[in-house]
């Protein structure tokens, strides 16, 4: 199974029209324009290491704002849309999506552009965010792009993550880039008050999922967050809700981040909208990779699944491991670390079979003892080419 496929061809075609769409719905004279890539990066620098410089109000210049949504939000899309068609929603006619910190609605935006199977159903959207000119900028842009006829209902609402939402519990309750800004001035060292954070976000969204709903959490790829999830994970687990995807288990989470190993995941951009890739170039931001961590939760199963196979999630990219001549005449040993219910696996073999198995992507392995320990990572090492691929 595949996290991150390449985007099929109708939801290429959409995401590079989302440019041109912006522009149509927020025309951007032509004086500003040759400033934008100096926006854009002026604009990342407040999102990364200029954190402090930034009021809450931030996306009310206009300047910045125009950054966000023609850089910022068509990346953010883009990682949406190579993840969504991969995870398995179970929405209905009626049901609720409570999107919490959406900003121009990049969540409803992403799943009507890559979820082609859901735009037939009447479906509510309660996108809460602080920042009401980006939520009436999203809300604008999605008409413009689904149509005033689309049977989805928007409703926007100005307030901060924990305020009450009205109306049914939802099916799906998704967060998308929300919780690194509430731990972005933790100290690093911080475990206590990063262990803390996640209980408390893990008791906001469980407050507004249904019994039967899901929790989604996409954060960037970064080892913070990486250990956010983690313990967003663990808070889930202690009121029974299970992770779905992408661990292949309800055990001990062996990539806890912190000093240790994080979960996530990096996938190549070559099919990005070509304009998009322009504008990242121009403004000193060249991305041939994206990178995402995640979680899908929802209600845990009574009885585990039993399975003769191991399954195991490819969480690192590939890596050298060892010299030496094989019968094969290859030079190195290559390797990729992954995630299973037996904790930290070794995945090795030759360069190229390794290199085949991109991240994300779930096996299900034929684990033969006895099996050694990698010294360096305390890992169990399996070797490719006697296990199977799901």
């Amino acid at each position: 199974m595949r996290l991150f496929p390449p985007l099929e061809t109708e939801i290429r075609r959409t995401l590079e029209d989302v440019p041109e769409l912006i522009d149509r719905v927020f025309p951007l004279p032509r004086r500003f324009r040759a400033g934008l890539p100096k926006d854009v990066k002026e604009l990342s620098l407040l999102l990364t290491c200029s954190r402090g410089e930034r009021g809450e109000s931030y996306l009310g210049k206009p300047s910045l704002l125009s950054a966000y949504l023609r850089y910022f939000l068509p990346w953010n899309l883009y990682r949406l849309c190579r993840l969504l068609p991969s995870l398995s929603l179970s929405l209905g006619d009626g049901d609720a999506i409570t999107d919490l910190g959406c900003g121009p609605l990049t969540m409803p935006l992403a799943l009507w552009v890559s979820r082609p199977d859901l735009r037939t159903l009447s479906l509510e959207f309660r996108c809460l965010d602080r920042t009401g000119l980006v939520l009436d900028a999203g809300k604008k842009l999605f008409y413009a792009l689904a149509g005033d006829a689309s049977p989805w209902g928007i409703k926007i609402i100005r307030a901060s993550l924990d305020a009450p939402v009205k109306g049914p519990k939802a099916a799906l309750v998704s967060a998308v880039n929300v919780f690194n800004e509430l731990f972005r001035d933790l100290p690093y060292t911080d475990r206590e008050g990063l262990s803390s954070g996640a209980a408390k976000s893990a008791g906001i969204l469980l407050n507004l999922v249904s019994e039967s709903g899901s929790i989604l959490v996409v954060e960037p790829g970064i080892p913070r967050s990486g250990e956010f999830i983690a313990l967003l994970r663990d808070a889930f687990l202690a009121y029974r809700y299970a992770p779905r995807l992408p661990c292949p288990h309800s055990g001990t989470c062996p990539f806890p981040g912190g000093k240790a190993k994080w979960c996530h995941f990096a996938f190549e951009t070559q099919d990005a909208p070509p304009a998009l890739l322009k504008l990242s170039a121009a403004a000193g931001l060249p991305k041939e990779r994206a990178t995402a961590g995640f979680l899908l939760a929802g209600p845990q199963d009574k009885e585990a699944s039993k399975e003769a196979s191991l399954p195991a999630r490819i969480i690192s990219d590939p890596f050298p491991v060892s010299a030496g001549k094989r019968r094969s005449g290859e030079t190195f040993v290559y390797g990729r670390y992954a995630c299973s219910v037996q904790g930290m696996i070794l995945l090795t073999g030759t360069r190229g079979l390794i290199e085949k198995q991109e991240s994300g992507r779930l096996l299900r392995l034929d684990c033969k003892p006895p099996l050694r320990r990698d010294p360096k990572s305390k890992a169990l090492i399996v070797e490719l080419g006697s296990g199977k691929k799901g």
